[in-house]
């Protein structure tokens, strides 16, 4: 059964819609670039340029992107559902245009939080819109495929990014060359969306149409389940949460935690890179085997391997060592992050899909938040050693949560 969209019949299924779906995963590949020319240089940038001497005060830029982020992912979600996907793409992309700027640029450090609220609201807006629209592509047995593709887009732009800024850093200096990838990836994102890519709401009709049910719950009663009453919804709620609270640690406290150690800018943006970048890989398979196998096991094993590969961090002393338990992280993140995912989107009906991925990224992306106010109050009070023990606990307790609350959502075949 299909519909017509602007003259074109309309198909559930990625060979069907292998064309539209190719160029969103190249979409969210320049959303993750934007992300990743700060990862190795902003907590350098803070110490070095504008002399913030504790690690808290230095991290406001990034509880200032988490919390923005959160948040627009919460109205992106319920945007998306009410207007269409396109739109807010769009607006998302003309949004993030000043953000390289501004990080070349910011005479003060209050330039460059501001650079990541319009950061925030870029990511929010951007990133969200392209999972919504593959899973609208993909339909209902292909979510954990489509999951694992966009985020590895996503996050393998942001290692390839972190890798090439460190090697820019080094060789002419924190400022300006590294942002002018950035300038880059905005000015393509912008006009890749706005020019090719089309809508796909009429995909979300057809699903309706097929048998899915069509009932739109009020936003309120969309925000309660995917928070608290729903068991799954909100266990995926929670181990989001943790699982950026942990990112947000190896965001802003790891690059400082290893320069301390005596590595040079270069061998810290290798570190900075290995982690997304082997959870960028990596979850182009696991969120196909969560297709195959079910989401639940991998979710839970996945917790517990990065709180292993954490405390792994935080008691190594080498190179060698943080090199392995980077691997290991990304191994852990990639079980985890589409996997989440595709739980929302199990039990969300296709009606209001979009406003519970907005609820869960909203409480997903306040753990970078959560994690700057975690790690930087530890770290300054306790020491970085301390700040990544404590966030290793955190994520094991999660995945514990997991396995007590959440019920398997997938229909394995």
């Amino acid at each position: 059964m299909t519909e017509i969209d602007h003259g074109r019949p309309v198909r559930l299924g990625l060979r069907a819609n292998v064309g539209q779906f190719a160029l969103l995963v190249g979409v969210s590949a320049l959303v993750g670039g934007m992300v990743g020319q700060e990862r190795t240089i902003l907590p350098l940038l803070a110490r070095d340029v504008f002399g913030l001497a504790g690690v808290a005060s230095a991290l406001t830029y990034l509880i200032a992107f988490g919390v923005t982020k959160a948040a627009t992912n919460l109205v992106a979600g319920a945007l998306a559902d009410r207007f269409g996907r396109k739109p807010v793409l769009v607006a998302g992309w003309l949004i993030g245009l000043p953000v390289p700027l501004l990080l070349i640029g910011a005479p003060s450090w209050d330039w460059i939080v501001l650079a990541n609220v319009l950061l925030g609201l870029n990511q929010g807006l951007t990133w969200s819109t392209t999972v919504i629209m593959k899973i609208d592509l993909v339909g209902p047995q292909r979510r954990g495929l489509a999951l694992g593709l966009n985020e590895a887009a996503g996050y393998g732009a942001v290692a390839l990014t972190a890798l090439a800024t460190g090697a820019i850093a080094e060789a002419g200096g924190l400022r300006p060359a590294p942002f002018f990838l950035g300038l880059a990836y905005v000015g393509l994102g912008l006009a890749a969306s706005a020019l090719f890519v089309r809508e796909t709401s009429a995909h979300v009709d057809l699903e309706a149409a097929m048998g899915s049910p069509f009932d739109r719950p009020a936003w309120r009663s969309v925000v309660v389940m995917t928070t608290l009453r729903e068991p799954s919804l909100s266990a995926a709620s929670q181990a989001g949460l943790v699982n950026n609270l942990n990112d947000g640690m190896a965001w802003g406290v790891l690059p400082l935690f290893y320069v301390a150690a005596g590595l040079s800018i270069g061998e810290v943006g290798v570190l900075a890179a290995v982690y997304p970048g082997v959870w960028a890989v990596a979850q182009i398979g696991t969120g196909a085997w969560s297709d195959r196998v079910g989401r639940k096991p991998l979710i839970v094993s996945g917790m517990l391997l990065q709180a292993v590969a954490i405390g792994v961090i935080a008691a190594g002393s080498s190179f060698a060592v943080w090199l392995l338990a980077g691997i290991a992280l990304g191994l852990g993140t990639a079980l985890v992050y589409p996997t989440l995912m595709a739980v929302v989107a199990d039990v969300a009906g296709p009606a209001w899909r979009a406003s519970a991925v907005g609820v869960y990224r909203l409480w997903r992306d306040l753990g970078f938040a959560a994690g700057a106010i975690v790690a930087g109050v530890v770290a300054d009070a306790a020491g970085m050693e301390a700040a990544i023990w404590l966030v290793a606990i955190i994520t094991a307790g999660s995945g514990l949560i997991v396995m007590v609350r959440m019920r398997e959502t997938h229909a394995i075949p």
